[in-house]
């Protein structure tokens, strides 16, 4: 029922320009503009592939009701995450203080000591650094660390379990019809888990069925286009693997 209304209101067509659907382990990568991206891009997928396919879902938004979190739950076995980046990390203690300056004995005359000034605030001077950073200031973490993994641990877990993904590397969603900069979790993805094959897609239009603030949606025609896989190549750093995972999203919009 849920997936007849979603067509509905949708058409939910899917377009394999790239691809076949086929069973096989994959990381699903899309531009993301609407809540209704993973409910867009799940209908598209044929039923054999619906059901070993797992979108991610902003807890914040999906679980907020009992209604939303058994859809999230019980339909989409979507995976929960937490927006707003990292998980937080203890603050690295204080640089210890620097030792005092060594004065060398002097055999002159004391002179009379000078009238102190108004005290004033101090100053840094123009070329010195800090000591150390405030104590309140969060550490940032270690790429490959247990802290940086921390916010992927859930899509980790769904891809050691054998499951497909369908992530939206951006991290938020955008309104200026290209997608933003791609963060760094779909490479580490693609690191750690080589022989998931990377689909992008385009989602197309789903952002006029629910714009960005409205609740009630609007029945539109759309459509979500699959394309030809990419792979990380040995080497590849992170920022050049993003920019061309990016483009390749862009460039199913316009086929």
């Amino acid at each position: 029922m849920l997936l007849g209304l979603i067509r509905l209101l949708t058409g939910a067509q899917a377009r394999w320009r790239g691809c076949p659907p086929k069973a096989e382990q994959r990381i699903y990568f899309a531009n993301h503009q609407s809540h209704l991206d993973l409910v867009m891009i799940w209908a598209a997928l044929p039923e054999e592939l619906r059901s070993i396919t797992r979108p991610i879902a902003a807890r914040d938004y999906w679980a907020n009701t009992p209604f939303k979190r058994w859809i999230t739950t019980e339909v989409f076995n979507a995976i929960y995450v937490e927006r707003g980046g990292s998980a937080a990390v203890p603050p690295e203690p204080a640089a210890p203080p620097a030792p005092r300056e060594r004065i060398e004995p002097s055999f002159e005359p004391a002179a009379a000591p000078p009238a102190e000034p108004p005290a004033e605030p101090a100053q840094v001077v123009q070329g010195e650094l800090p000591l150390a950073a405030p104590a309140d200031a969060p550490a940032m973490p270690v790429p490959g660390s247990a802290e940086a993994l921390l916010p992927l641990q859930p899509l980790i877990e769904a891809l050691q379990s054998g499951d497909s993904i369908i992530i939206f590397p951006e991290g938020t969603r955008g309104h200026t019809g290209e997608p933003q900069k791609f963060k760094s979790g779909l490479f580490t993805l693609a690191q750690m888990f080589p022989d998931a094959v990377l689909v992008p897609a385009w989602i197309d239009n789903v952002q006029r069925v629910m714009p960005k603030g409205e609740v009630v949606p609007v029945p539109i025609l759309c459509s979500v286009t699959f394309g030809e896989p990419l792979k990380l190549h040995d080497g590849e750093e992170r920022r050049p693997f993003l920019d061309r995972a990016r483009e390749a999203v862009i460039a199913l919009r316009y086929v």
